[in-house]
C-alpha cells in the first residue's frame, strides 16, 4: 500500500512539473510567433510601398501624355515619389525593429498593428483576437461622383385658358418637396465645365383649392366643386417616382495633389437645363372639417383620373450647393380631360455632397 502511494506522489510531482515546464513554454512560443510575423511584415512593407511607387509613377505618366504638365515637372515628381518610397520603407521596418526589441525585452505580448491592413481588435483573458480589413487604393480621378436631392418651394397649376392670379389653388399653401438620389459625370476629358447630371427622385406636389373646393371624381372626369360643410382644410396631393437628367455647366475649383485629382464646387457658379420622366405612384385627398363639434379627417386614396406617366422639364441656376430650381409638367394632371392643367413648381435645390 505504501508502494503504491509513493508511486502516485511521484507521478502527481512529475504531472504538475510537466504543467509547469509547459505553462513557462507557452509565452515563449507565443511570443516566437509574434516575432515571426513582425519579421515577415518586413518584405510586406516594401512591396506595399513599391505598388505606391508604381501607382504614383503611371499617374504621373497620365498626366504628362495629357500635358498637364512638362516632361522636367514629370521627372521631379517621380523623384519626389521615390525618395518618398524609400524613407516610408526606411522607416516603418524601423518600426517594426522597435516592437521586435520591445517584445524580446519583455514577457508580455504586445499588440501588432499590422502595416497596410486595418485591425480591429478584441482581448479576451490576455488573448487578442483581431479581424484584418483591407484598404481600398485611393483612385487618382474620379469622373463621376454623387449627391443627396433635396427641393422644396410653392406649388401651383398652369390652366389652360386662365391666368395664374385666377388659380383655383392657393399660392402660400400649395407646395412640393423633392427627395433624390443624382449622379454626375464630366462630358469633357480635360475641363468639368460641362457635365451630365441624372437619377432618381421622389416628387410630392401638393396642391390646395380655394373658396371651400376639393375634388371629386364623376366617372373619367375630374372637378371641383363645394363642400356642403365648411372645410377647415382641403389638400390634394400626388407623389411621383422620376428619373431626373440635366445637363449642368459652370467653373469648378481644381483640387491637385500627388495622388489623387478632384473637382469641387465651393460657391462656383452654375447652371442645369433638362427634363424627367417617370411615374405616378399615389394619388392623395385630405379633407378635415367639424361635425356636430367632432373634429372629422376624411383622407381619400382614389386614382383620380391623374395621368399615370410623369414628364416635364426643369432647369436650376445657383452657386455652390443652392440653386433657384423651377419644374414644369409637360403631362397634364388629369387625363382626358376638357380643359388641361399641368403642374408648375418653384422653389430652392439643395445638393448635398
Amino acid at each position: 500500500m505504501q508502494l503504491i502511494l509513493k508511486l502516485l506522489v511521484l507521478l502527481a510531482l512529475s504531472l504538475c512539473g510537466q504543467f509547469i515546464q509547459a505553462q513557462d513554454t507557452i509565452p515563449n512560443i507565443e511570443k516566437q510567433k509574434v516575432i515571426e510575423r513582425l519579421e515577415n511584415l518586413k518584405s510586406q512593407v516594401k512591396a506595399d510601398e513599391k505598388d505606391k511607387l508604381k501607382e504614383a509613377v503611371i499617374a504621373i505618366n497620365n498626366r504628362f501624355q495629357n500635358a498637364e504638365i512638362t516632361n522636367e515637372e514629370s521627372d521631379k515628381l517621380k523623384k519626389e515619389a521615390a525618395e518618398k518610397a524609400a524613407l516610408n520603407i526606411e522607416n516603418r521596418i524601423a518600426i517594426i525593429d522597435n516592437r521586435i526589441a520591445l517584445i524580446n525585452r519583455n514577457d508580455y505580448e504586445l499588440e501588432i498593428q499590422e502595416e497596410k491592413q486595418n485591425l480591429i481588435g478584441l482581448n479576451i483573458s490576455n488573448r487578442t483576437f483581431n479581424v484584418k480589413t483591407q484598404k481600398t487604393p485611393v483612385k487618382y480621378d474620379i469622373k463621376t461622383g454623387n449627391q443627396l436631392l433635396f427641393a422644396i418651394g410653392f406649388n401651383n397649376a398652369i390652366i389652360e385658358g386662365e391666368k395664374l392670379d385666377d388659380s383655383p389653388y392657393k399660392f402660400g399653401g400649395s407646395g412640393f418637396v423633392e427627395i433624390g438620389w443624382l449622379w454626375q459625370t464630366r462630358l469633357l476629358k480635360e475641363s468639368p465645365f460641362l457635365r451630365l447630371e441624372y437619377g432618381l427622385s421622389f416628387q410630392w406636389n401638393k396642391l390646395n383649392p380655394v373658396d371651400n373646393q376639393y375634388f371629386v371624381e364623376n366617372g373619367n372626369v375630374t372637378s371641383l366643386e363645394t363642400y356642403p360643410i365648411q372645410l377647415k382644410k382641403s389638400k390634394f396631393r400626388v407623389t411621383n417616382l422620376v428619373f431626373p437628367v440635366h445637363v449642368e455647366f459652370g467653373p469648378m475649383r481644381k483640387l491637385d495633389r500627388e495622388d489623387r485629382l478632384r473637382y469641387v464646387n465651393n460657391n462656383k457658379f452654375k447652371m442645369g437645363l433638362g427634363g424627367y420622366g417617370g411615374f405616378n405612384l399615389r394619388t392623395k385627398q385630405k379633407l378635415k372639417y367639424s361635425d356636430d363639434g367632432r373634429s372629422v379627417k376624411d383622407k381619400q386614396k382614389n386614382s383620380f383620373n391623374t395621368s399615370n406617366l410623369v414628364y416635364g422639364l426643369s432647369g436650376y441656376v445657383g452657386f455652390g450647393d443652392t440653386a433657384l430650381y423651377v419644374k414644369y409638367d409637360l403631362s397634364p394632371i388629369f387625363k382626358n380631360q376638357q380643359v388641361n392643367q399641368n403642374n408648375i413648381s418653384v422653389g430652392l435645390r439643395f445638393d448635398i455632397d
